[in-house]
């Protein structure tokens, strides 16, 4: 029954995300507002981690199963994508490279910051 209620958090702020979607003239995405909502909860203690833990820890267990139909669309649009194929590639690959090496960076900062003994 627990794990119910851990659901009920998350959702609940999916829930609140959406709220300031429609109601924030700003083009930023429902999902975005609802984990930065559920982020700052977190980081302030409205909500504990062993409240939204194993419901979490479930979502993104099965993460990559929520693309598949996503990738079913692709394949049936094949045709009319092969078309953009390079360009994509040349657009994706610099960018993917580019996400990659920020994300390491941001992370190596992050792991030696918590190295440091604080004074």
């Amino acid at each position: 029954m627990e794990l119910v209620f851990e659901f009920a958090r998350i959702l609940f702020f999916c829930f609140a995300g959406e709220l300031c979607h429609a109601l924030l003239p700003l083009p930023i995405p429902s999902g975005v507002y609802g984990l930065l909502l559920l982020l700052a909860a977190l980081r302030f203690g409205v909500v504990r981690l062993h409240q939204v833990r194993r419901a979490a820890l479930f979502l993104t267990g099965i993460f990559p199963v929520l693309f598949v139909p996503a990738a079913a669309g692709v394949m049936e649009l094949w045709a009319e994508l092969r078309a953009m194929l390079l360009p994509a590639v040349l657009a994706l690959v610099p960018v993917t490279v580019l996400v990659m090496a920020v994300s390491g960076r941001v992370t190596q900062h992050f792991v030696q910051r918590k190295e440091r003994p604080h004074v």
